[in-house]
């Protein structure tokens, strides 16, 4: 008989980022269908997919996992990893992957099937679409995919649907670990799979995908329950200390997109006009509505990274009110005498950025109140094409900044503190987006194949 209701649980909004274990339990005691966790993100840029390293480390991973699995496995309930890794690529699903299977031997557990789903594109298949018109950049600052930089890109992954993860469900993998994927997809999968509307299951992946985000007061460290039914989805904290509203939920619903209530994904868009979000009286919220609409060409969205530089900085603080009231004239003849200095330097092989913080730094030119604070963070970069070149020129740009007259200065002694020693910090390698498009494809299955590994009885 098909169940009437489905029950996902939602350990935290980033694998790694930790939540309650009381909160887990919680979440347990309702007898969830399925635990699903996103791992990835694009938010912090493309370093982590150029460099092929993880978002969070190994020890934050595994703390998160061991509970995951041995509550997951013990209670025969599917486990789903999104976007492995951080990026999803192959170095991102093989890390995840050593963890789990280190879990698995820790803790001696027995007969369980891993899936393990790539999401790595390679460049031939890209430029043999970009050749057709198969393939467009994903807005209009991405630069033009020459095949220069088609060859110097480290790393391209899809986002993949729920296609994928419904199959390796239906291969009976007791452990999903997905490469890159379309952030609610490894959410709205089980439920797909067991035959529930898929517009809701999307809805209600996008909202559980940050976990306890939604809820008030929010966080992405705490658990959450999801429960779809026939005709709706309910979203419910695992924390006393939290609840949900209409208007958290709602709000989380239309966040991170460009459009109030049109959400893309690979091969559909979810169509949230009609939605009513409803208090249910007990800190959940229930909602109606959600709409799905199959796009006439499936589209997956590509990322890809470059090597593009080499990054020295340094942190220093500045409190003269003569120099904060002109800070930004100050920087610009700094930079001006370093360029006079390095004159020999090609200027496109570096360049120099100035953040100042208390005056515009987070929002810099688009900031409206430009009232400076009584004190400045400065942090100077210099961006290069090697790290010598790096460090020796922001090495001079800080000599030359710690000593620059400007009018009206009584003390010579330093116009920077700096918190630091040695206050200049090699960086190291810089990575771009090469390719940020996206490409049309035959289906959602075709380029991302699953492997399973056996973890005998």
């Amino acid at each position: 008989m098909t169940k009437e209701s489905f029950q996902i649980l939602a350990p935290c909004g980033m694998l790694g980022y930790g939540f309650p274990k009381a909160s887990f339990l919680q979440g347990m005691a309702h007898k969830p269908d399925a635990i699903v966790v996103d791992a990835g993100s694009t938010d912090a840029g493309p370093h982590k997919l150029g460099a092929g390293t993880a978002i969070v480390s190994k020890q934050a991973c595994k703390k998160d996992l061991e509970i995951i699995l041995t509550e997951g496995v013990r209670a025969k309930i599917p486990v789903l990893i999104g976007s492995a890794g951080g990026s999803g690529a192959r170095v991102h699903v093989e890390w995840t992957r050593d963890i789990v299977m280190e879990i698995v031997r820790e803790q001696g557990i027995r007969g369980v099937r891993v899936a393990l789903i790539w999401a790595d594109i390679p460049p031939e298949i890209v430029e043999a679409s970009l050749a057709a018109g198969r393939c467009e950049p994903l807005g209009l600052a991405v630069p033009t995919l020459t095949p220069a930089r088609l060859a110097a890109t480290n790393r391209i992954v899809a986002q993949m649907g729920h296609e994928p993860i419904v199959e390796a469900l239906a291969a009976g993998a007791d452990i999903v670990i997905c490469g890159r994927a379309y952030d609610p997809s490894p959410f709205a999968a089980p439920a797909i799979y067991r035959g529930f509307d898929a517009a809701l299951a999307y809805h209600l992946g996008k909202i559980l995908e940050c976990a306890a985000l939604s809820a008030e007061p929010g966080t992405t460290k705490d658990c959450m329950l999801g429960t779809l039914k026939r005709d709706s989805f309910i979203v419910q904290p695992l924390n006393a200390a939290r609840r949900c509203t209409s208007v958290s939920v709602a709000a989380h619903t239309f966040y991170e997109k460009d459009h109030p209530y049109i959400l893309h994904g690979p091969g559909l868009v979810l169509n949230l006009a009609e939605c009513t979000f409803a208090e249910r009286g007990d800190g959940s919220v229930e909602v109606r509505g959600s709409r799905i609409e199959r796009t006439a060409v499936y589209k997956v969205k590509l990322e890809g990274a470059m090597h593009a530089a080499y990054r020295t900085f340094v942190v220093a603080g500045v409190r003269d009110p003569l120099l904060i009231s002109r800070i930004e004239e100050v920087e610009r003849l700094v930079e001006q005498q370093v360029r006079e200095y390095y004159a020999e330097i090609p200027p496109e092989d570096y360049r120099i950025h100035f953040i100042n913080y208390g005056l515009n730094g987070v929002m810099g030119e688009l900031e409206p109140n430009r009232a400076p604070a009584h004190e400045l963070g400065i942090v100077f970069e210099v961006v290069a094409k090697t790290q010598e070149l790096a460090n020796g020129i922001c090495g001079t740009v800080r000599s030359t900044f710690l000593h620059f007259g400007y009018e009206g200065r009584k003390a010579t002694a330093g116009n920077l503190a700096f918190p630091f020693a040695p206050s200049d910090v090699p960086f190291g390698a810089v990575y771009e987006f090469s390719v940020y498009h996206l490409m049309e494809v035959d289906d959602g299955l075709s380029l991302f194949p699953i492997t399973y590994e056996e973890v005998q009885p």
